[in-house]
C-alpha cells in the first residue's frame, strides 16, 4: 500500500487588524459592552487569532497593523509570539489585502480578527487546499463577504474596485475567480462579531472565555 505524500509547502498567514484604541474599534458594540469593554474584546480577538495562526503551524505569520506597527500592543505581540509585523498601506481594504499577498512571496492566507470561530484546524484546511493545487481558497461569511481568502500567487484583480462591506463581496469574488479561470474551494459559512446580536451568539456558541468580565450588559 502506497501512503499518499502530504505536502509540507509553507503557507503564510497575513493578519490584518487595528490597534486596540478606545473609540476606534468595535464601535457598534460600545453601547452593549462600554467603550473599554469593546476595546478589550477587540484586543482578545487579535490575540485569539494570533494563537490560532501559531497553532496551525503552516508557515510564517505577519500581523499587518493599523495605524502603525510601532504601537505598543503590536510590539508586545511581536515579543510574546515571535510574529512578523508590517504597517498596512493607505487605501481601502482591497489595497491592504492586495499588499499583504504581494509581500508574502508565496502561498498565503489573509484573515482579519473578527471571526472567533476561525481556529487552527480551519487554517490548516485552507492551507491544504492551496497545497493540493487550487489557485484560491475562500471562507464565505454569512453577511455576504468572507473571513478568509488564500492564494497561491498574487491576483490583484480580486481586490480592486470592489464594493467592500456589502453583501455582494463573495458573489463578486466568485465571478472574478471564474472570469480569471482560477480554481478555488470554499468552506463555511462563518460569521464575524460586529453587532450586539453577534455577542449574544458568542454566548450561545460557547465562546464565553473571550467575553469573561466584559459581557455583563449582554445578559
Amino acid at each position: 500500500m502506497v501512503t499518499p505524500r502530504v505536502s509540507t509547502e509553507s503557507v503564510g498567514i497575513a493578519i490584518l487588524t487595528k490597534a486596540p484604541e478606545p473609540g476606534r474599534v468595535k464601535t457598534r458594540l460600545a453601547l452593549m459592552l462600554g467603550v473599554d469593554g469593546a476595546t478589550l474584546l477587540h484586543k482578545r480577538f487579535v490575540i485569539h487569532t494570533v494563537e490560532a495562526a501559531i497553532g496551525a503551524t503552516i508557515g510564517a505569520i505577519t500581523v499587518w497593523a493599523s495605524p502603525s506597527e510601532a504601537h505598543p500592543f503590536f510590539q508586545h505581540l511581536a515579543r510574546e509570539f515571535a510574529v512578523g509585523l508590517g504597517r498596512q498601506p493607505d487605501g481601502d481594504l482591497g489595497e491592504r489585502m492586495r499588499h499583504a499577498v504581494a509581500q508574502a512571496g508565496g502561498p498565503t492566507l489573509v484573515i482579519g480578527t473578527d471571526c472567533p470561530k476561525l481556529d487552527a484546524a480551519q487554517l490548516r484546511h485552507a492551507a491544504d487546499v492551496l497545497r493540493d493545487g487550487s489557485d484560491a481558497v475562500v471562507f464565505p461569511a454569512e453577511d455576504g463577504g468572507y473571513v478568509l481568502i488564500g492564494l497561491r500567487r498574487p491576483v490583484p484583480e480580486l481586490f480592486t474596485d470592489m464594493a467592500w462591506s456589502t453583501d455582494t463581496v463573495m458573489l463578486e469574488t466568485r465571478q472574478r475567480l471564474r472570469h480569471l479561470g482560477l480554481s478555488w474551494r470554499e468552506s463555511g459559512p462563518f460569521w464575524d462579531v460586529d453587532r450586539p446580536s453577534d455577542v449574544l451568539r458568542m454566548r450561545r456558541e460557547g465562546l464565553t472565555t473571550l467575553l469573561a468580565g466584559i459581557d455583563k450588559k449582554a445578559g
